[in-house]
C-alpha cells in the first residue's frame, strides 16, 4: 500500500505572490488531530516529492485545507504554486506534530504565537470547540513583514466569529493579535520585541508570561521559533511533549523548501 493519499484540488488562493493556499479533496480514511501537519507534495519524475504542512483546517470538515510560501526555485513550491481545480495531490496517510491540546499543561490562557506560514495549525486550532472549553481566553498572533501577507485576516475577524458551530464561544474568548515588522501598521514590529517590552500584554490585557496559568504554542521561521522559546524558558516554561505535558510547545518540523 502507498504511503500517500491523493486529493483532487478544489480551491486555490494566492494571497500575495509568495503566499497561497490550496483545498483538497480529503479521502475518509485519513484523520488527524487539530494542530497536527502531514506530507504534502507532488509527483515528480515518478517519485513524490514532500514537505510537511500543517492542516489549516479543522479535523470536522470535510476538505483538507493548507498554507504555502513559493519558494523562487524550491524544489516542491515552485511547482506546486501553479496547481490548479482538478490537479491530483499527494498527502501521507498519518498526520503526526507537537502542537496538540494534550501535551499542554491545563492553564486559564492558551497562546498561539504564529509567524508567515505558521498561522496553519492555528487556523485548524481556532475551529476546535475543545479549545474553548479548556481555557478561558486564547490569544492568536500573526507575525508578517507586510500587510497583504496577513492571510486569512478576514476569516478570523469577520467568518469565524459568525461561524453557526464555533462563533459564539470563539467571540467570548479569542483574542486576535496579528503584527506587522515592514509596513506601518496598528500594531508594527517584531512580536519577540513586543513581547519584551511589555505592549503586546498591554494591549491585549494581560500580565507577562505565567507558569501557574498560561499556556503557550509556537510555530514559525527557525529564528522566531528560537526568540520565542527562549522568552518561554526565561519565564519559567517547560517544554511539553506527548510524554511529559508542559506549559509550551513547538513545532520544528518545518524547512522552507
Amino acid at each position: 500500500m502507498s504511503a500517500f493519499l491523493s486529493g483532487k484540488v478544489t480551491h486555490v488562493h494566492h494571497w500575495t505572490d509568495n503566499l497561497f493556499s490550496f483545498r483538497l479533496t480529503r479521502d475518509p480514511s485519513f484523520r488527524f488531530r487539530n494542530g497536527e501537519f502531514t506530507m504534502v507534495g507532488l509527483e515528480v519524475d515518478g517519485r513524490p516529492l514532500m514537505r510537511a504542512y500543517s492542516m489549516a483546517s479543522t479535523n470536522y470538515e470535510e476538505h483538507l485545507e493548507f498554507f504555502s510560501i513559493k519558494v523562487p526555485n524550491g524544489p516542491l513550491t515552485s511547482r506546486l504554486q501553479h496547481i490548479q481545480e482538478g490537479d491530483e495531490v499527494l498527502y501521507g496517510r498519518k498526520a503526526t506534530g507537537t502542537l496538540l491540546l494534550d501535551n499542554l499543561l491545563p492553564g486559564r490562557t492558551l497562546y498561539m504565537l504564529g509567524s508567515g506560514t505558521g498561522l496553519a495549525p492555528f487556523m485548524s486550532l481556532m475551529k476546535d470547540p475543545d479549545v474553548y472549553e479548556r481555557f478561558e481566553k486564547v490569544v492568536v498572533t500573526h507575525t508578517v513583514r507586510r500587510v497583504a501577507e496577513l492571510a486569512y485576516y478576514d476569516d478570523i475577524t469577520k467568518h469565524l466569529p459568525n461561524d453557526e458551530f464555533i462563533g459564539e464561544m470563539l467571540r467570548d474568548k479569542l483574542v486576535y493579535y496579528p503584527t506587522v515588522t515592514r509596513e506601518p501598521f496598528r500594531t508594527e514590529g517584531r512580536l519577540t520585541d513586543l513581547i519584551k517590552n511589555g505592549k503586546f500584554f498591554a494591549d491585549i490585557g494581560e500580565k507577562p508570561f505565567d507558569p501557574a496559568q498560561d499556556r503557550v504554542m509556537i510555530c514559525g521561521g527557525p529564528g522566531v521559533l528560537k526568540d520565542l522559546q527562549d522568552l518561554c524558558e526565561e519565564a519559567g516554561m517547560s517544554e511539553g511533549s506527548s510524554n511529559e505535558p508542559g506549559h509550551y510547545v513547538i513545532e520544528k518540523a518545518f524547512v522552507e523548501r
